[in-house]
């Protein structure tokens, strides 16, 4: 096990070079593993997340494609059946419908052929609001991919969790999204174990505990839900925050527990509410937890608009004041 507060060994990285560093293990650590996508090679990518990996590796196994995300993920199904692990990069989020047709054939292959060919093809692409990019960019499509059965969808919030569950995601026999806040590549540092190591990929974290209410969320809303958890101690309301981590498969027995104990729950996400996965969870635990609820279930989210421009995006995504309102009257109630 990880402790994220004190590991015992590490050096202070952000996510991006966390996510290089976890590439560059299991490069090292097996020969089948192949990187492929838009200016991942010499450039290293828009955001670098690849820097150097070229260099080290070679140009066969870190490859410069054209802009054709179908063609990508193609040629990423395709390799899987003769062997290789692809990590792909789909340059941003907002652009997988394209490559969505091979995508929705890796996560059936396992069935179709009765679990006799392994599928391991990780699927990169940053997402997210708060820096500004321009629409098709910071869209949110977690929620349209975890409906598809067969795909795990992974979204780390912290250097720790990237390191570890790219490494997871790359050794998994099955197709895995993973998808990376581009608020969180460069705006935190961390102390990540310089030591290779997995963490599942089926499960929640609670990353700080609480008493009176449970909220759930997950990708850049966690580091926000944290901060304001410590704003509401201070007013002598115990929150606890659940980073869901993954998003398919979503862990809800730890979600139960909590929810057990503090009898309360909100449920935080970045995206519009039509468009992430919060929907599943009230949908879910409104059922599981009926009986064990005190208030009803409180939901925040991004309006079920497009993704606005730069000069309105802080008032469009989900901002600390409504968080704190939505989880006081949940509390009060």
């Amino acid at each position: 096990m990880i402790d994220r507060k004190n590991p015992e060994a590490g050096n202070n990285l952000t996510m991006v070079r966390a996510i290089n560093q976890a590439l560059e293990m299991e490069m090292k650590s097996d020969d089948s593993v192949i990187l492929f996508g838009q200016d991942i090679g010499k450039n290293g990518g828009v955001f670098r997340v690849t820097e150097h990996l070229q260099e080290q590796f070679g140009k066969e196994r870190v490859i410069d494609t054209p802009l054709a995300e179908s063609a990508i993920a193609g040629m990423a199904y395709g390799l899987a059946f003769q062997g290789f692990r692809s990590v792909i990069e789909i340059q941003f989020l907002g652009f997988i419908f394209e490559a969505m047709d091979s995508v929705n054939q890796m996560a059936r292959t396992s069935y179709r052929t009765g679990g006799t060919v392994k599928m391991p093809v990780v699927i990169r692409a940053p997402f997210g609001g708060g820096v500004g990019t321009p629409e098709f960019h910071p869209d949110s499509f977690e929620g349209l991919l975890a409906q598809f059965p067969g795909l795990k969808v992974v979204i780390p919030s912290s250097a720790i969790d990237a390191k570890g569950m790219m490494i997871s995601a790359i050794r998994d026999d099955n197709p895995v999204v993973f998808l990376e806040h581009m608020l969180l590549y460069r705006s935190f540092r961390e102390k990540v174990p310089e030591e290779s190591y997995t963490i599942p990929l089926d499960q929640a974290n609670i990353v700080h505990e609480g008493t009176d209410l449970t909220l759930v969320t997950y990708g850049a809303m966690v580091r926000k839900a944290v901060k304001i958890a410590e704003i509401a101690q201070e007013h002598g309301v115990s929150v606890e925050v659940i980073d869901l981590r993954v998003v398919a498969p979503i862990d809800y027995e730890t979600i139960m527990t909590s929810v057990q104990k503090t009898q309360r729950l909100m449920v935080l996400q970045e995206a519009q509410r039509q468009a992430g996965v919060g929907h599943q969870v009230v949908s879910e635990m409104a059922q599981r937890a009926f009986y064990h609820l005190m208030a009803p279930i409180r939901f925040v989210s991004a309006p079920d608009t497009s993704f606005p421009f730069k000069q309105i995006e802080s008032q469009w995504l989900p901002t600390d004041q409504e968080i704190i309102d939505a989880m006081f009257e949940v509390v009060q109630a």
